[in-house]
């Protein structure tokens, strides 16, 4: 039976969320010829109006970005262009979405084609490049689409806050969200989300209690993030009353506020609470595991972490590098040396994942701390890239014993030599090492560094100071 081309139409609408059904009927489009239009391999079928093949093509490649398939997006639309239908304002912005996931060469090309098409006046292609730049590091070329934009609406506003948070320029998002004339739950979440990302964890807490509108998942995560990460059992305090507004406002709780209430719980040393809200959750994800893993080991429950990480493989979970990263730290707080290394070959051998920067710092901190400096440091020289400052660090903690105070010298200046990157911890830890070995002036020195590099040392708060 053949298909017309507006039930094909409708399919791609009621399929959007499920890729082999869209492949399909891709499959049905092009047998068909419904997607050409002037191509002459193909005459059309009769009775096609000239919008048709856009209307089809727009779907298509809405349908394959929405499903996280940007380079199949990306691919339908050159051949939309091969095949002659015309882009229109609704073409680009999903194009535009997926090419943010592949290079950022297709800026500038998608760029021009708005424009020779006539349609980058359009504010929800402007919005969408907004978007593309800011994901991009492209904060200069954002705000000049937007300063074009003659009356931005709401959404143009919430995409440039959202790009200022996410490079960084918090203070200017707090500037642009005040003077905003209006906020809906997006504008309040854009700044939460950027203040919790950039470290401002009082603020996002600050900006949250403010809220006169009811939160969504983005919200409730952001905000727990900030808690988490929040010195003090303030944090605590406030991420438990979050907690007990979920329960009372909210019908389900969803996966990925459940994965920031374990985390939270677990950062605070609540590991009871953690494992409740783990094992009350119907639906769970990688990142959910994850957090399981990592409260347990910073909890001092290295075994029962790594017990969690076979319950999860044995359920048919699928590993990804955050998940070695946690049972790799718990191996080294552990000192679980055997397992540690077993686990290190596992993830490439038995999952094909690539070990990172992250990983090679968990294996020389296991056998740093276990002792094994020497296994450590031909460790270290056998990675294929040059170790940065985790993992320098790393070695560098394992060598508080006076037959190392020469390798912790070349470590240190290896560390004071790296730029644009946090070392006070490190740099503490290398004058410490100099001063337990009687070497004062090398302490003097390291600290001299410091002092001229801006780097020091924050300091501790106790609550007896707010007393």
């Amino acid at each position: 039976m053949r298909i017309s081309g507006d039930g094909l139409l409708i399919l791609l609408q009621q399929f959007i969320d499920r890729p082999a059904q869209i492949k399909e009927i891709h499959c049905c489009l092009i047998v068909s010829g419904y997607l050409l239009l002037n191509s002459a391999a193909a005459q059309p079928p009769p009775r096609i109006s000239r919008w048709l093949p856009t209307l089809l093509f727009n779907s298509l490649i809405r349908s394959y970005s929405h499903s996280g398939q940007p380079f199949e997006s990306l691919m339908l639309f050159t051949y939309m262009l091969a095949c002659q239908a015309p882009p229109n304002s609704m073409t680009f912005p999903p194009v535009i979405k997926s090419a943010v996931s592949l290079r950022r060469q297709w800026g500038p090309a998608l760029h021009a084609q708005t424009i020779g098409r006539g349609v980058s006046w359009d504010p929800f292609v402007k919005t969408s490049f907004i978007n593309f730049y800011a994901r991009v590091g492209q904060l200069v070329d954002a705000e000049k689409v937007f300063d074009e934009i003659s009356r931005p609406c709401l959404v143009a506003r919430n995409a440039m806050l959202d790009a200022l948070c996410k490079n960084g320029e918090v203070r200017s998002a707090v500037n642009m969200f005040d003077s905003m004339p209006e906020h809906d739950v997006v504008s309040w979440t854009s700044l939460v989300s950027g203040l919790s990302s950039n470290g401002f964890f009082y603020e996002a807490i600050h900006f949250f209690s403010n809220m006169n509108l009811r939160p969504n998942e983005a919200t409730y995560v952001s905000v727990l993030s900030s808690c988490a990460n929040f010195q003090g059992q303030g944090g605590l305090c406030i991420g438990k009353q979050i907690h007990s507004y979920i329960v009372r406002h909210e019908s389900e709780l969803t996966t990925f506020i459940g994965t920031a209430l374990v985390d939270l719980y677990g950062k605070t040393g609540c590991l009871a609470y953690s494992r409740r809200v783990f094992d009350q959750m119907d639906t769970r994800k990688v990142c959910t595991w994850n957090a399981m893993i990592s409260s347990l080991s910073c909890n001092g429950e290295e075994n029962l972490a790594l017990g969690m990480f076979d319950e999860m493989v044995l359920g048919g979970w699928k590993p990804n590098s955050l998940t070695f990263v946690a049972v790799l730290t718990a191996c080294a707080r552990g000192q679980l040396v055997e397992s540690g290394l077993e686990l290190y070959r596992l993830m490439s051998k038995g999952f094909g994942l690539e070990p990172m920067m992250e990983h090679y710092g968990c294996v020389v901190d296991l056998l740093g701390r276990a002792g094994l400096l020497g296994e450590a440091i031909e460790f270290m020289e056998s990675m294929p890239f040059e170790p940065d400052d985790s993992v320098l660090g790393a070695l560098l903690a394992a060598c508080k014993i006076p037959r190392a105070v020469d390798l912790s010298k070349r470590l240190g200046r290896k560390l004071l030599g790296i730029q644009h990157t946090n070392i006070c911890g490190k740099s503490v830890l290398l004058s410490n090492i100099h001063a337990e070995s009687r070497e004062w002036n090398s302490a003097a020195d390291v600290r001299k560094a410091m002092a001229e590099t801006g780097t020091r040392k924050i300091p501790a708060f106790s609550m007896l100071d707010s007393l």
